[in-house]
Parts: structure tokens; C-alpha cells; sequence
């Protein structure tokens, strides 16, 4: 935890350090972000240069783990890749002139909250909430007809659609689309 003491910057005439974006960088704000697993996702500081005294700390998940921090001041531009229980291995890009982070070959353990937390002149905090989603493979659809008698032309056919190694989530929507030249019906 840091206790923060924010500077008087009006009073004394010292301008800011660091360049933020008070529209698009808000505390409360929790960003909601995609990723299909095996790409990369961008998380954005939204801020245009780091200053000299400028800290900048990226954590995750419940348990608040660094997994990355820059100190301009002493240097120090690091990601943690170890941390939690070593997921992040050599996935970690940090940003040098911004302090965003970027996350390559995404897996399913790297859904979960992530947030960003720079000091300065002022403190401002910011929380991306990332969700990977597995690649989905093509469904596999069979069929099934029989007339229902020799004289008629009318048959009878249902349709399966299945897929393999799928794994199931509330969130995860299937549709069946039933359609002819002229008209459609679908279902959800």
C-alpha cells in the first residue's frame, strides 16, 4: 500500500511532470478487453511520455502481483515474468516512452484484472479487465434423411451440429439458422 501526499501544483507554480489524459484516464473506469488466445493484447497507459520521477507499477490479478514497473528516475524498466507462478515467461513487453504493456501469445490463465497505477506529480490508477477466448474450431454438421414413403417426394431430415474440445461458458452463444431462398428462421 502507498500513502500518497499530492503537491500543492497550483499554489506553487510547478507544472505537472506527466502528461495524462483526464477524459479517457479515469479512476473509477474499468476497461473491458478481448483477446482470442494466441494473439497479443495492448494494455494503454494513455499516457504520452513518462517524466523523470514519474513510478509506474502494472500488477495482476486478486493477489495485486507486479509484473512490471518502471522508476525513470533510477532506471529501472522491468517486467516480472515469473510472477504469479511463472505464466507470463517471456510474454511481457513494457513500453519504454509510454509504460503500456503488451502481452504476447495470450492464454486462458491470463484472463483476470490487471491495473496500472502511476506516480507522480499526481497518482492516477487505471483497471483493464482482459478476457482470453479460446479459437474455435469449425462445427461439424451431419445429416440424416428418409422419405417418408416410397410414392411421396417429402422426406424427413434432421441435422446435428456438433464440436470437439470445446470448452462450455455461460457467456458462449450457439445458433441453429434454418433458411430457404425466400425466408429464414433462427434460433439461439
Amino acid at each position: 500500500d502507498f500513502i500518497l501526499c499530492k503537491p500543492l501544483v497550483a499554489l506553487t507554480g510547478i507544472k505537472p511532470v506527466s502528461v495524462y489524459s483526464p477524459d479517457v484516464f479515469g479512476d473509477d473506469e474499468v476497461k473491458s478487453v478481448s483477446v482470442m488466445e494466441g494473439d497479443s493484447v495492448l494494455l494503454h497507459s494513455d499516457v504520452t511520455e513518462i517524466h523523470e520521477d514519474d513510478d509506474i507499477l502494472w500488477k495482476f490479478g486478486t493477489e495485486n502481483s507486479i509484473i512490471a514497473k518502471i522508476s525513470r528516475e533510477k532506471q529501472i524498466f522491468s517486467t516480472y515474468d515469473d510472477v504469479p507462478d511463472g505464466r507470463f515467461r517471456d510474454r511481457l513487453k513494457l513500453d519504454h516512452q509510454s509504460g503500456s504493456l503488451t502481452i504476447t501469445n495470450t492464454r486462458s490463465t491470463d484472463t483476470g484484472l490487471y491495473s496500472l497505477d502511476i506516480f507522480g506529480a499526481e497518482h492516477s490508477s487505471k483497471t483493464f479487465s482482459v478476457s482470453v477466448y479460446a479459437q474455435l474450431p469449425t462445427p461439424n454438421i451431419t445429416r440424416d434423411c428418409s422419405s417418408s414413403s416410397s410414392s411421396s417426394k417429402s422426406s424427413n431430415c434432421s441435422l446435428l451440429c456438433s464440436v470437439l474440445n470445446v470448452e462450455y461458458q455461460d457467456k458462449n452463444t450457439y445458433s441453429c439458422v434454418l433458411n430457404n431462398p425466400i425466408s429464414n428462421q433462427t434460433t439461439h
